[in-house]
């Protein structure tokens, strides 16, 4: 990769947001086969993409748009569970496990808090 498109895709990294398809269609100019390298960097880790959805190496979805522009990601712990979702509504929730999977702790964006971390 030259120097010149090196700094053009790291450029884009930093200022997109979702959107991501939409974004760099409409806003970068960039090409379907460009959408993959930008969004590893965006999502930090190797991805795929399969239709409208990204996957991470482990096969879990991070990141998902449609047309109109409605978009998901999701984050995952080390061990693969959930732990993180937010969607273009402005709905976000997080979750924390115990070391055997079990959910000690949800929290959401309307102000539900489940903590079982102290029990």
């Amino acid at each position: 990769m030259n120097k010149k498109y090196e700094r053009y895709i790291n450029f884009i990294v930093d200022n997109i947001e979702a959107p991501y398809y939409e974004n760099m269609r409409d806003a970068y100019g960039l090409k379907k086969e460009e959408y993959e390298l930008v969004l590893s960097k965006v999502f930090n880790e190797p991805v795929g993409i399969l239709g409208s959805a990204v996957f991470n190496t482990n096969g879990n979805i991070v990141y998902s748009e449609n047309r109109i522009g409605y978009w998901y990601k999701r984050e995952y712990d080390n061990n693969g569970n959930k732990s993180y979702y937010e969607n273009s509504n402005g709905q976000w929730s997080k979750w924390e496990y115990d070391n055997n999977g079990n959910e000690i702790y949800y929290e959401d964006g309307d102000g539900l808090i489940r903590d079982n971390r102290y029990e």
